[in-house]
């Protein structure tokens, strides 16, 4: 099984072709490939598939063995890969199925190679029954939840996929990891959640780190950074263009007319052939 391994800001993936319909068990692949002491190791992997609806579709799985919705890292992956591979070729703008509908990627190219890509994520969906949160509330905007005795301030957004925002001044010192764990299997969340720690540190930019849902710790989330940007514009802490800065690297969000834009690279770590899923 041919195969090639990319990360977006560090969050890293394992890109498989199936346009031809070879691999079916694609939470049992996950488990295999992404495990970093027996597989090849990942956050997740990203399956190529032919669409009805759109250029092409990507179907992704956490480390874990679930299915996501949506990756923001992960899709900017999956438009340079089905460009460069040539799969959707002669395309600067992508349109990709996703299980969180279609996403148009916009891809800025230098000697056939993308070099930079732009994600139209869609619109936020704040309304508690469809992120979902079990709240009678109209919005969670700055609501309290009790982590082990603990009241931690969040708020929460559907933006592909559910997350909670946490804001901070001293994100150095937040135990991802312990919290992030806690409020991802939180009662409140039944479908479970995303989970951000944000510190604003200007107008026009904000420091990120993020447990993901599936994965647990990982150097960058895209939807969790359009995400967290979101939120702090509509709580009027940022402007509409903002700079993320990752564990991983830097990314740019972009809020116009309530439509939310990513933008940042994708990078090729290798390629090789596996024998685990032969």
């Amino acid at each position: 099984m041919k195969f090639v391994k990319m990360h977006g800001a560090g969050n890293d993936f394992v890109l498989l072709n199936n346009m031809e319909n070879k691999y079916l068990d694609y939470s049992k692949m996950a488990l295999l490939l992404c495990n970093r002491r027996f597989g090849i190791g990942a956050d997740g992997i990203l399956i190529v598939e032919k669409s009805e609806i759109a250029d092409v579709k990507m179907i992704y799985f956490n480390s874990d063995g679930s299915r996501g919705e949506m990756c923001g890292n992960g899709i900017r992956c999956f438009s340079k890969f089905v460009y460069e591979e040539k799969i959707v070729p002669h395309k600067e703008v992508i349109k990709i199925e996703t299980d969180a509908g279609i996403k148009e990627a916009y891809l800025t190219i230098k000697d056939n190679e993308v070099t930079e890509i732009k994600i139209l994520m869609g619109n936020a969906v704040l309304n508690p029954k469809l992120i979902p949160v079990d709240m009678k509330k109209r919005e969670i905007l700055k609501e309290n939840l009790n982590i082990s005795g603990e009241e931690i301030e969040f708020s929460a957004i559907l933006l592909g996929v559910p997350h909670a925002i946490i804001f901070t001044d001293e994100l150095e010192k937040i135990d991802v990891n312990k919290l992030g764990k806690s409020i991802e299997i939180h009662p409140i969340f039944p479908k479970k959640i995303n989970v951000n720690f944000v510190e604003v540190v200007s107008p026009n930019k904000i420091k990120i780190k993020t447990w993901e849902r599936g994965a647990g710790r990982t150097l960058a989330c895209g939807t969790g950074s359009c995400s967290a940007v979101f939120i702090a514009n509509l709580l009027k802490m940022v402007k509409n263009s903002v700079f993320v800065e990752t564990e991983g690297g830097v990314l740019k969000v972009d809020i116009e007319n309530d439509k939310v834009f990513m933008s940042g690279n994708a990078v090729i770590t290798f390629r090789g052939e596996c024998d685990l899923w032969e």
